[in-house]
């Protein structure tokens, strides 16, 4: 590609983390005591933005979106002049956090690097990222985020009697506290207003802009939107499991430790909505996240443990309405999922940052390649090609 992964490195060089010791790369389990050391809290996540904003001399521009129910800002930066528009989401689930520290890493280099290759990247692409968009979830080192169903019908005194959504819950991750897994709170119609009568919907079902969380990211979307006529890209970063095996490829057996998706949508690549969504383009999803993988193998080879990137599952019949990816792919947008390998309680240090270091370059390959143009010249059906990791039923995104 014209501009590609390897230029982009120029302006934050993936450094060559150590890989984890022994045959596995790494433990594939849950330790007895989270590992809470080297996370980004909350409060430190705003003074770092404050941070990359002051040194980047206005390049890097930070503006607070909205505000959870526990009173915590959400987040949003903006760096970039182009006419491609590129956002990124971390830690929708709020223990699910090497994106927010790869994100950080990437605005820091891209607001100070003063290079012919940074500058030209930021002539073709403007990158708006959402480190952390459940931080109360964070800060209790769980899912879901922190929200009563009385709070819910406060907000929304239409709802009162109406029964309780599908995907809210009195406790999550052994905490009695109520609220939302919000990756399930998002509808493709973007004006949607809750109405009693669509509670409690379903799995399969739009979800219904309840929390303030996924409002937030809603109403960002629709700013760039309005201001560019389109969204090209977003970017969801979550983690799995921290056992996944790649099947078939250079790194048969080993631990995989990124895995990409498109939206799932259901059988025929989401047949059932494209009469009432046309701009549904399943494929230009799968060019994203084609382009992603490619970014990460050339920038570490075929045997490194950070190239170790695969599909994620994706059975036909798999359908997710009310996940933000899918949402806004039904109005246009490519989108890719990401999904790390073990949760931010599962990893020892060094999967820490050899984890960080693939999302980061994944995420800066997408750059490069949106700014060359690469992500228009796939073919979405080599997606196919990449191996997955020995799909089991269980799905956690």
């Amino acid at each position: 590609m014209a501009v590609s992964s390897a230029a982009m490195t120029g302006l934050a060089a993936p450094v060559q983390a150590d890989p984890p010791e022994g045959p596995d790369q790494g433990q594939c389990r849950i330790f007895d005591d989270p590992q809470w050391e080297g996370w980004t809290s909350h409060a430190e996540l705003g003074k770092t933005l404050r941070d990359i904003e002051a040194t980047s001399n206005g390049r890097v521009g930070v503006k607070q979106v909205g505000t959870t129910k526990q009173g915590r800002e959400l987040w949003a930066a903006r760096v970039g002049t182009g006419k491609r528009v590129l956002m990124v989401q971390s830690a929708i689930h709020g223990n699910e956090r090497t994106g927010t520290e790869a994100l950080l890493g990437i605005l820091r280099d891209l607001g100070t690097s003063r290079d012919a290759a940074t500058e030209q990247l930021l002539s073709q692409v403007t990158l708006v990222a959402m480190p952390m968009v459940n931080p109360d979830g964070g800060e209790l080192n769980r899912r879901m985020n922190v929200y009563g169903w009385d709070q819910v019908v406060a907000d929304h005194p239409q709802l009162a009697g109406a029964p309780t959504a599908w995907y809210h819950s009195p406790n999550g991750d052994g905490i009695d506290l109520p609220g939302f897994d919000l990756n399930r709170d998002f509808n493709p119609d973007l004006n949607y207003v809750p109405r009693p009568e669509d509670l409690p919907g379903k799995q399969t079902d739009a979800g219904f802009f309840l929390a303030p969380e996924s409002q937030a990211i809603r109403d960002t979307y629709l700013s760039l939107r309005d201001e560019f006529g389109a969204v090209d890209a977003v970017v969801d970063l979550h983690h799995m499991g921290p056992c996944g095996r790649t099947t078939g490829g250079p790194q048969d057996g080993k631990l995989i430790s990124v895995s990409l998706d498109y939206p799932p949508l259901g059988v025929n690549d989401g047949a059932a909505y494209k009469e009432k969504f046309p701009l549904l383009d399943q494929d230009k999803s799968r060019r994203y996240a084609l382009s992603v993988a490619r970014g990460i193998q050339a920038a570490y080879g075929s045997q490194s443990p950070l190239a170790g990137v695969g599909r994620y599952l994706h059975p036909d019949e798999r359908e997710y309405a009310g996940q933000g990816r899918s949402a806004f792919a039904l109005n246009g947008s490519a989108t890719v999922l990401f999904e790390v390998r073990g949760q931010q309680d599962d990893l020892g240090q060094k999967q820490h940052g050899m984890l960080i270091q693939s999302v980061r370059t994944g995420v800066e390959s997408l750059i490069a390649a949106m700014a060359s143009g690469e992500v228009d010249r796939v073919s979405g059906n080599d997606f196919f090609a990449l191996p997955d990791y020995g799909w089991d039923t269980r799905v956690t995104d």
